[in-house]
């Protein structure tokens, strides 16, 4: 009876060896002593070889390799934002093209007022334009020219002898220099042959060859046209 007890003691006790050797050499294969799980490494824990390695931080990836591998949204970010500068640069382009069109061709502005009737009130109106046109463009601080020009019944403007508003033109000739008159040379020698007299200009006045003609070759070269 004694030596089947000792059997079961050896058996026992190989048994109890065996099931130690088992979880030691899993261990030391994973390179390291098995150990409770702690919050912090205690007095039984060992490092193993790959434990003592340092460790190798990888770099930041650089601002061009971001740039180059952008993310879907990053790139939808970059999208939109190109198309909202496109659209202003546009609307710039737009509104500067717009103010081109408007802008005047030349800084002065050019007058040209005209007067063909023998009609005090007509002659008085197209004074009053030039005069109210000049002191205009002189609160704004921009130069203006302005050209009265006469022809057929409407040279007795000019006419020195004939003329209902020779004193109010010797007056503007003094104060509002930015208005000249021209007369029609053909009128005049229209006038001389029927009346068979000489025909005065006052001299506040230049005698042109052709009243028509003078209007238009300043209009074709941007002169704007006005008829009282």
């Amino acid at each position: 009876m004694c030596i089947f007890q000792q059997i079961a003691k050896v058996a026992s006790m190989g048994a109890f060896a065996v099931l130690l050797a088992v979880p030691t050499a899993a261990a030391e294969q994973g390179g390291r002593y098995w150990v409770t799980k702690t919050t912090s490494a205690g007095p039984s824990w060992r490092p193993s070889a790959q434990d003592s390695q340092p460790t190798t931080m990888t770099p930041a990836a650089p601002s061009s390799e971001l740039m180059t591998h952008p993310s879907p949204h990053g790139r939808w970010l970059v999208k939109n934002s190109t198309k909202r500068l496109a659209a202003k640069q546009s609307r710039t382009r737009s509104s500067l093209a717009a103010t081109a069109r408007i802008a005047p061709v030349s800084e002065t502005h050019r007058l040209i007022l005209q007067v063909n009737t023998n009609d005090a009130a007509a002659m008085n109106l197209a004074l009053n334009n030039a005069t109210n046109v000049t002191e205009h463009y002189r609160e704004l601080r921009e130069e203006v020219k302005i050209e009265v020009i006469t022809f057929g019944p409407g040279l007795h403007m000019l006419r020195d002898d004939t003329s209902p508003v020779k004193a109010r033109i010797e007056q503007m000739a003094l104060s509002t220099p930015e208005i000249s008159f021209k007369a029609c040379g053909n009128t005049q020698d229209k006038m001389r042959q029927a009346e068979h007299k000489d025909v005065p200009i006052v001299s506040q006045a230049q005698v042109v060859k052709s009243g028509v003609v003078r209007v238009m070759e300043l209009q074709e070269t941007g002169w704007t046209y006005v008829k009282p």
